[in-house]
């Protein structure tokens, strides 16, 4: 029986190729997909969101959430994404219409609708949307099976302050709520995706398919690839929100700990920082399982292989 799954995203190439694994997985049954500001502006997202479910043939409901963080200004990756957020190959715009439900009644009427413990929540970017529903109905809160999210970082750092990942920086205040929400945590921070980099081969592979979709992923990393190379000077860049998905279907893949993390909301020097507690020098209680390590050679034999049935 396929996993169910909410994607909460703001799309971003290294999203829309999460979202299309997703789609193209059968293991894995995609209830809706809940656009939020992070990467873009939301009305950007919604609509890179709903680009990405048409490209990969499906009928996916997308939803638009927040338009903002809980509390701060909006801070966006343009520099990182391009204008659109999906910059790298022009794309027709979408006529998969946009579900008129905002993304945070939808999180809230659909957990409630389906079986405490049946839905994995899968954000792959700011917290915004699964924050805010967890304020607004405290009571899904149990119903969530597990929260597998893209975000933060020990040993690498961050990559958009010295101390802090982007989608956590972006809003910090629902980053902590989730975090101390009790829900089962699998954290993909940095310190992983960092090795999951992209090769010349992979890419040219992607393009060799003759797909729309190899070739909308082979343009969106040729892209993607030029900010991360020339910052880190790595063979290939990072596809960071791929691993979300990936650990869902073949958590072999990872390894980490089971580790206590928290959300730094008060410095301005390490705002968004995720303060993990890998070495366990702490007392306090493990709250998340905290990935520190990726097979990056079956990590793209998944995508490659997923991919090449779009």
């Amino acid at each position: 029986m396929p996993r169910k799954i909410i994607i909460d995203t703001d799309p971003g190439q290294d999203d829309a190729v999460a979202i299309l694994l997703a789609l193209a997985s059968p293991e894995l049954e995609v209830l809706g997909i809940t656009a939020v500001a992070g990467n873009v502006p939301l009305p950007l997202t919604q609509k890179n969101a709903r680009t990405v479910v048409e490209l990969a043939r499906k009928d996916t409901p997308v939803y638009a959430g927040c338009e903002a963080p809980l509390k701060r200004k909006l801070v966006t990756a343009e520099h990182v994404h391009g204008t659109t957020g999906l910059d790298g190959i022009a794309l027709p715009d979408p006529t998969h219409p946009l579900q008129p439900e905002h993304a945070v009644d939808f999180l809230i009427d659909t957990l409630r609708a389906h079986a405490p413990g049946t839905i994995t929540l899968c954000p792959l970017g700011p917290l915004t949307n699964i924050a805010t529903a967890f304020q607004r109905a405290p009571d899904i809160v149990s119903r969530v099976a597990e929260i597998v999210l893209m975000g933060g970082g020990c040993f690498e750092g961050g990559n958009i302050t010295p101390a802090a990942e982007f989608n956590i920086y972006v809003d910090p205040e629902a980053a902590d709520i989730v975090f101390r929400s009790g829900v089962p945590l699998v954290v993909m921070p940095l310190d992983v995706t960092h090795k999951a980099l992209t090769s010349r081969a992979w890419v040219e592979g992607m393009r060799s398919l003759g797909t729309p979709v190899g070739q909308a992923v082979a343009s969106w990393t040729d892209f993607f690839e030029r900010f991360d190379t020339a910052k880190y000077g790595s063979e290939g860049a990072p596809l960071h929100d791929p691993c979300v998905i990936a650990y869902l279907l073949e958590p072999a893949l990872f390894t980490g700990r089971h580790i206590n993390v928290e959300i730094e909301t008060q410095s301005p020097l390490t705002l968004g920082m995720t303060v993990a507690d890998w070495w366990r020098v702490t007392d306090r209680a493990p709250n998340a399982l905290f990935m520190g390590g990726v097979d990056r050679e079956g990590f793209y034999r998944l995508l490659t292989e997923r991919l090449g049935r779009l």
